[in-house]
């Protein structure tokens, strides 16, 4: 890749804004290493568990989008969690940037199916990262907690292969299916990832219909 490429990956956008203060804190508390790799890594981890995954906050609102957003509320669903994820390699000097994928068979409760009207999920979010010259795919959407309460392994990723979704369960049940590869982006197209969510889902899950998504998936599992 030529380094003018290379370089547009590298700066601040305005979902994926890299360069705001809170963004920054949390890139500088939670990096480790002393390489790309070790840094990307930490960077993972640190997004996935320590931003809890909320899919009930107002998805027709810009806020609910934005990495800083997500770190300023200690939650976020799998767009700004990329987001932050992208922002944080970006931080590192790391090109990264927030891709997108249809699913079906969602990490989801019977509440969430019946708000959305479907169980096809447009725009589930993951983040490709230039690691070694290659682009690998990460998704740090689902905290271990979540995960643990739904019956599924947390996904883990190691640099140099692609993490994507939970295909299986802990039963070796189907659990997801990639229906749609909408590519990558050079920040969160907010404007078109709304256009299909009032398209496919209820008004009243748009504008946020709350509630507590962990306890959800913890009464599921009883």
């Amino acid at each position: 890749m030529k380094n003018r490429n290379r370089d547009i990956y590298l700066g601040s956008g305005h979902l994926v804004d890299s360069d705001h203060p809170r963004v920054v804190e949390f890139a500088d508390a939670h990096v480790k290493g002393n390489n790309d790799l070790d840094r990307v890594i930490s960077l993972y981890y640190a997004v996935r568990d320590e931003i809890l995954y909320d899919p009930y906050l107002p998805v027709g609102k810009i806020e609910s989008y934005r990495a800083s957003d997500a770190v300023a509320t200690g939650r976020g669903w799998c767009v700004p969690k990329s987001a932050l994820l992208t922002a944080c390699c970006r931080i590192n000097g790391v090109p990264a940037r927030p891709g997108y994928a249809d699913v079906r068979n969602h990490l989801a409760t019977p509440r969430l199916l019946e708000l959305l009207g479907t169980d096809i999920f447009p725009w589930h979010s993951y983040t490709e990262i230039l690691i070694d010259g290659l682009w690998v795919k990460a998704t740090p959407a689902f905290n271990r907690r979540l995960c643990d309460r739904f019956g599924l392994k947390p996904l883990e990723f190691d640099g140099s292969e692609d993490s994507l979704f939970h295909e299986f369960d802990q039963k070796g049940q189907r659990h997801m299916e990639y229906i749609r590869d909408r590519g990558a982006f050079l920040d969160v197209p907010f404007d078109e990832i709304l256009a299909t969510f009032k398209t496919m889902y209820r008004p009243e899950y748009i504008s946020g219909a709350g509630g507590d998504f962990h306890a959800e998936a913890a009464a599921e599992k009883q």
